[in-house]
């Protein structure tokens, strides 16, 4: 049997402002997940201005989408600078990691395949 689909409820059939679902925190990273399924999940991040997620390596793509500020993506060494209304995709199994340069918000689509 597939494991369900976790969904957030407040967002079933309706509209939303995603990036008013998280809110930031003085010198801290705050996350809250609104799907977990088998094949992917959706977080969402708010990151304080110099926070951000050390370098690491995922076996899956993921997409990264801007909602508030900026940061810098960093991918197999070369920096990405990634604003408001941008994304970027981090390929599988390719070092990665991102730090705020301002406060920052984003969404994390990560995408289970069979790499």
């Amino acid at each position: 049997m597939d494991k369900a689909i976790q969904t957030d409820k407040d967002l079933l059939a309706k509209v939303t402002n995603i990036a008013g679902m998280v809110e930031y925190q003085d010198g801290t990273v705050v996350s809250r997940t609104i799907l977990d399924g088998p094949t992917g999940t959706v977080t969402l991040f708010a990151f304080d201005k110099g926070q951000g997620l050390s370098e690491h390596t995922t076996p899956f793509d993921a997409l990264v989408h801007g909602l508030d500020g900026k940061a810098i993506v960093t991918i197999s060494g070369k920096n990405h600078q990634l604003k408001a209304g941008e994304v970027i995709i981090m390929p599988a199994n390719e070092p990665h990691a991102l730090k705020a340069e301002d406060k920052f918000k984003m969404m994390l689509v990560m995408i289970r395949g069979t790499n």
